[in-house]
């Protein structure tokens, strides 16, 4: 096993014990109802958002060095988009209703925003059918790795999640100047899950041979 392989490893084991983290919060409440001021930043939130960006960094790490040192292998391309969606759909699941799932924040804190329970679902879809596609394909000896769609999905996506995950900071200051009373945040998440399913329908079209039957 290769470095950027193992930083890929690393990550997964890291996105596990955030999730385990967050749980263990959640049933004991306590120092986590901290607020930073004139923000709504709730601090376990905040502390959320730097792992998510650290955990982001070494996705680009490690496809860089892949790439860099000529390190590329089936295996990498396999786990990178495994730890990418393990992260990314972990924490959007955890979006849709803090309420719910961080019930140590109190009732009379800043309003969270929430990611869009129907984005949410489309965004979980769109991965599950890639990885169909995927299963399908390394059935037949083909390994699909990332495209270029793929990856602009993923940034979209990060973007948004960073939005929802500092309550809207700092686009909130302008959210009152929208017409329509939607918070900026969750216009980046509208467009995170519309370039989600645009790149899901590309990774069909453009791996549709791999549902061709090979029997003559």
């Amino acid at each position: 096993m290769n470095l950027p392989t193992k930083i890929t490893v690393c990550r997964i084991v890291a996105i596990v014990g955030m999730i385990l983290t967050l749980f263990i919060l959640n049933v004991i409440p306590g120092w986590q109802t901290i607020e930073i001021p004139t923000t709504g930043i709730n601090v376990v939130f905040l502390i959320i958002f730097v792992f998510f960006v650290l955990a982001s960094f070494t996705d680009y790490l490690d496809g860089h060095l892949a790439r860099k040192n000529n390190q590329v292998t089936d295996l990498g391309k396999f786990l990178d988009p495994v730890a990418d969606k393990l992260l990314v759909n972990s924490i959007v699941v955890f979006l849709t209703a803090p309420s719910v799932f961080a019930r140590y924040i109190p009732s009379d804190c800043y309003p969270l925003i929430s990611f869009n329970v129907w984005c949410a679902i489309l965004l979980v879809a769109r991965d599950i059918v890639v990885d169909a596609l995927r299963f399908i394909a390394a059935s037949k000896g083909k390994v699909i790795a990332a495209n270029i769609f793929g990856k602009l999905k993923t940034v979209f996506e990060m973007i948004a999640i960073c939005a929802v995950l500092l309550n809207g900071f700092p686009f909130r200051y302008f959210d009152a100047s929208w017409p329509t009373g939607l918070h900026i945040a969750d216009f980046l998440v509208y467009i995170a899950t519309l370039a989600s399913i645009v790149s899901g329908v590309i990774y069909v079209y453009q791996n549709r041979a791999v549902f061709k039957s090979e029997d003559k």
